[in-house]
């Protein structure tokens, strides 16, 4: 009997899982870990004695993304901006350093995957197989090899897109240390060891927070599903974006997160970050509207389509506008 552990993802692959020798078709069992979720991380977090605090473990999510080894170099006694200082913007921080050793680790070829890893880093909404290929001028065959470990070691993944099947689907980097990097760590010339402390209020972070936890409940989406009563429902999972069109004047639309309900309900998904109560404005509202009117008459859907928020906190006037159908917050997605 052999049992084969490591992080090694192509090694695996090529010489373990779709090997073409002696060993094809001989793997008994694979065991798939996956990354901690927002519940698991917190019960983590609870055992190594952080006091319980969903914003705060929430922040520290959305630089580890559950990875149980970046879990494991937080200090208790350390605020959240001490602990991405130390972790990040020292020069002999563990995270300042272990970008190139992680990728050259786990791929033959690495900066092949780096070069995919930070194009989509630059692309919030994700591209197409297509999109990839163009822009780093990739044949077929080697794009097909990357991506397909990407996925497979929790790097990238592969969204469909809603009423749109014959295009195939849209890739976004969904590693969440990678993000930080590219957005922080690779341009930190200054080398300010405190950096994190001193703009944790800036609009860089904060706009950076918005993006990834909109990837987180992407990541949650089953217990997302839990907490609207349709856990056990046959559903799918999707994104939606139609471009603008300049000749005809006609506006385009985006909802990062759509659920297709089996008894014809479609929720489109408005997920904001917010540190307090989020507040719906007029204008807000009238450009929520908008798209949902877009998302009809660009689908012809006839299923019945309905706006849920997520946020940190809940809103602060949830029954004043007629276009909030429900409701979650951040406690919802710890909700295993």
């Amino acid at each position: 009997m052999l049992i084969a552990t490591g992080s090694s993802t192509s090694w695996m692959v090529d010489n373990l899982i779709e090997n073409q020798g002696g060993l094809h078709n001989r793997i008994t069992e694979s065991i798939y870990l996956s990354p901690f979720t927002l519940g698991e991380t917190e019960e983590y977090l609870s055992r190594k004695k952080f006091p319980k605090d969903r914003y705060q473990t929430l922040q520290f999510y959305m630089l580890t993304g559950g990875v149980p080894y970046y879990l494991s170099l937080l200090e208790s006694r350390e605020s959240v901006a001490q602990n991405i200082d130390r972790l990040c913007f020292d020069p002999k921080g563990k995270l300042r350093m272990e970008f190139d050793e992680l990728y050259n680790a786990l791929f033959t070829n690495a900066q092949s995957y780096i070069a995919v890893v930070k194009l989509l880093s630059e692309h919030k909404s994700g591209l197409t197989r297509k999109g990839i290929a163009e822009k780093l001028k990739m044949s077929g065959g080697s794009m097909s090899g990357i991506l397909k470990n990407l996925e497979r070691s929790d790097f990238i993944a592969k969204r469909s897109q809603f009423g749109n099947k014959k295009r195939g689907g849209i890739y976004r980097l969904v590693d969440f240390y990678s993000l930080f990097y590219y957005r922080f760590i690779e341009s930190d010339a200054a080398l300010d060891k405190n950096w994190w402390s001193h703009n944790m209020s800036s609009q860089s972070i904060l706009s950076w927070m918005g993006l990834t936890f909109e990837l987180i409940c992407l990541e949650h989406h089953q217990q997302i599903k839990n907490a609207l009563g349709i856990g056990g429902m046959a559903t799918s999972v999707s994104t939606w974006r139609h471009n603008a069109d300049k000749e005809s004047g006609k506006q385009g639309g985006q909802v990062d997160m759509v659920i297709e309900r089996a008894d014809r309900i479609i929720h489109l998904f408005e997920i904001k970050f917010s540190t307090k109560k989020y507040t719906i404005t007029k204008d807000y509202e009238k450009k929520v509207r908008e798209r949902l009117w877009l998302f009809q008459e660009v689908t012809k859907t006839t299923k019945a389509v309905v706006q849920t928020f997520i946020t940190t906190y809940g809103l602060s006037n949830p029954t004043s506008w007629s276009i909030v159908h429900g409701e979650l917050t951040m406690d919802d997605l710890f909700n295993d």
